[in-house]
C-alpha cells in the first residue's frame, strides 16, 4: 500500500499532499534550523522517491535559500508556517513534519548536527512538563 500524506499552513492557503514512503525523519539542532523554527531544533522528513503536489496556494510558496549554502526554508507568505519543499532538482522531497495534518507513524531516526546545538538545549526531559498553558 503506498502511504499518502497530506497537510497545509496554518492560514489554510497552502495544501498539499505527499504520495510515497519517508525515507528518514531527522531533528536537526544547526544553526539554521534553528532560525528557521526560533526553536532548538527543525523537524523535517526526507523522500527520494515521494511525490508531492500541492492541491492549492502554490503561488502563496516562497523559498529562501541561506546564501552560500544549501540550507532552504519554503514557507507560505501570508502566515509564514513551513512547508514542503523540492530540493536537487525535485529529487529529494523535504517535509516540515510540523505541517502534516494526517497521522505520521514514522519516529524520528536521530538528532543531527548536536555539533552546533543551542547552549540552552541540554538535559531538557528534565524540566517540567504541563498538558496545557501555564498558569
Amino acid at each position: 500500500m503506498t502511504e499518502k500524506h497530506h497537510g497545509s499552513c496554518q492560514c489554510g492557503a497552502v495544501t498539499f499532499e505527499v504520495t510515497g514512503r519517508f525515507d528518514s525523519f531527522f531533528l536537526c539542532h544547526c544553526q539554521y534550523c534553528r532560525k528557521d523554527t526560533g526553536s532548538a531544533y527543525a523537524a523535517n522528513l526526507f523522500s527520494r522517491q515521494a511525490k508531492l503536489d500541492w492541491r492549492s496556494g502554490r503561488d502563496k510558496v516562497v523559498t529562501y535559500t541561506v546564501p552560500d549554502t544549501r540550507h532552504e526554508k519554503s514557507f507560505c507568505q501570508t502566515c509564514g508556517a513551513a512547508v514542503p519543499r523540492e530540493q536537487f532538482g525535485g529529487r529529494l522531497v523535504v517535509v516540515p513534519a510540523g505541517c502534516l495534518d494526517s497521522d505520521l507513524i514514522k519516529r524520528p531516526d536521530a538528532h543531527i548536527m548536536l555539533g552546533s546545538k543551542a547552549g540552552w538545549d541540554d538535559d531538557l526531559h528534565e524540566i517540567g512538563r504541563l498538558d496545557g498553558l501555564p498558569e
